[in-house]
């Protein structure tokens, strides 16, 4: 991946690098998920009016009513999905910006992203285009239906909120995988559920805040 956008004059780096710190405080451990937080260049994923606010602790507007989540949300659902072990094939429902797909892309052989609303998808791809990440296939898609064509996968991360997991994404995911998604509408929590050889176990954790899951796909 080209480090060429390193961008914000000289300080991106030590910016991040303070951002790590702050997420090793906040509970964090997971080592690889860190590193790899530290070297991809957050700010390049929001709009440059907002890109001094990158590193903090908030969720930010990325156009089209989606968000950037915080990076503590973003890290912990990586560090979740990856539970220290090394990733497969990752499945992702809702691509948004590209960071979180960007940071599943170092950790994972190949990742696979659907993003329903089309403009946001063509902003994303050149973004990725342009860091020179090879291991992202994108999807303009309803999410809800997954990526049956290129699974099943050994992870799948959802970025938006649902009441449920829905049946057709479990479908798609491994014996000994897992999925982690936000769960709830009004309160909502982050979810793991692993995919057993006697079923499905699922994991009610940490509380979080999410834009909802919506069906069907917009073009223009």
């Amino acid at each position: 991946m080209s480090m060429r956008h390193s961008g914000i004059g000289m300080t991106s780096q030590r910016t991040r690098m303070r951002m790590v710190q702050r997420l090793r405080e906040q509970g964090i451990t997971d080592e690889t998920v860190l590193a790899v937080m530290n070297a991809i260049p957050r700010h390049l994923f929001v709009e440059e009016a907002l890109a001094s606010r990158a590193y903090d602790d908030v969720a930010l507007p990325i156009n089209f009513g989606q968000t950037i989540s915080s990076p503590w949300t973003v890290a912990r659902m990586t560090e979740l999905l990856r539970a220290n072990s090394n990733l497969g094939k990752v499945l992702e429902i809702g691509t948004g910006c590209g960071y979180q797909a960007a940071l599943l892309a170092q950790l994972a052989q190949e990742v696979y992203s659907i993003e329903r609303i089309g403009p946001l998808l063509t902003r994303t791809r050149i973004r990725l285009r342009e860091l020179r990440i090879s291991n992202i296939y994108l999807k303009h898609a309803d999410g809800l239906h997954g990526f049956p064509e290129a699974g099943p996968f050994n992870g799948i991360m959802m970025t938006a909120v649902i009441t449920q997991a829905p049946a057709s994404l479990l479908e798609q995911l491994m014996v000994g995988g897992r999925m982690v998604y936000p769960k709830g509408s009004q309160k909502q929590n982050l979810c793991v559920i692993e995919h057993t050889p006697h079923g499905f176990i699922e994991t009610i954790l940490d509380e979080v805040k999410f834009v909802p899951i919506l069906a069907g796909v917009i073009s223009k």
